[in-house]
């Protein structure tokens, strides 16, 4: 199943680090949020992604571009340039396509952007910047089970995210970022069926949020796969540090590597 992840917003709400770079390369530990994001998906056996870039897209296009340089030890002659890359990291078999999606386009058009790269019936979508410790084999046979469009990964924490209303497993309605949500909470790492596109544009105005999920919830094709784990997402500088310090005194909750 290949995996498409949204890399770009503005993360206005963390202007400290996203000055100077994209949200989704902002570190934990040695290595961007991004990497950890598709560390969880490729220790599960999911490896082909999509990037949809917007915002600084090019430092994202640049650290996989340069990836084997940066994380292998390598030798090179001077004068010939003639380089050998001894392997060490563990990212052999991943395959990235990076597609530039606009800096302010929203995240529906980010979506429909990237149509003419996914070739499965099903896709994985998640943010550039939400950790989980979600069985993504366990997800995939849900949303094979229940046979409609769109299922989201729904966490339980008070937060600022959409906030779902559900009846069993159906999501009955969506709200975008509520002040307060005592139930379950939209966490990303989401499977859409193709058929998602028919509800998008690549206009820079298409959400997915407002909307598109609010929409398919109206029809009863939003799904929700009630994950009873751990979540957490950077989205301010308090964020990164709470997750610095998980990954530093060995209790990161999404490493299975």
């Amino acid at each position: 199943m290949q995996t498409i992840i949204l890399c770009g917003g503005l993360g206005t709400r963390l202007k400290e680090e996203t000055e100077f770079r994209p949200k989704p390369m902002v570190n934990i530990g040695t290595q961007p949020v991004l990497w950890h994001i598709m560390k969880i998906y490729a220790m599960q056996g999911l490896t082909d992604f999509t990037l949809a870039l917007g915002y600084k897209g090019d430092m994202i296009k640049e650290y996989f571009f340069n990836y084997e340089y940066l994380n292998n030890d390598f030798t090179i002659e001077l004068g010939s340039r003639k380089t050998t890359i001894h392997h060490v990291h563990k990212e052999d078999g991943w395959k990235i396509t990076l597609a530039d999606t606009g800096e302010k386009t929203l995240k529906g058009g980010r979506l429909k952007r990237v149509e003419k790269y996914i070739t499965d019936d099903n896709f994985c979508l998640t943010y550039g910047d939400g950790l989980c410790d979600v069985d993504l084999t366990k997800l995939q046979a849900f949303h094979k089970k229940h046979g409609k469009i769109a299922t989201i990964t729904g966490v339980s924490i008070a937060s600022r995210f959409g906030e779902l209303k559900i009846d069993g497993d159906k999501v009955t309605q969506f709200s975008e970022k509520p002040e307060t949500a005592p139930g379950f909470i939209n966490g990303g790492y989401m499977i859409l069926n193709r058929k998602i596109f028919n509800y998008l544009s690549e206009s820079e105005s298409c959400d997915l949020e407002f909307g598109t999920f609010e929409k398919l919830a109206a029809e009863g094709q939003l799904m929700v796969y009630k994950h009873p784990g751990s979540w957490a997402c950077m989205d301010t500088l308090r964020d990164v540090d709470y997750l610095n310090n998980l990954w530093h005194t060995g209790r990161a909750f999404w490493k299975k590597w």
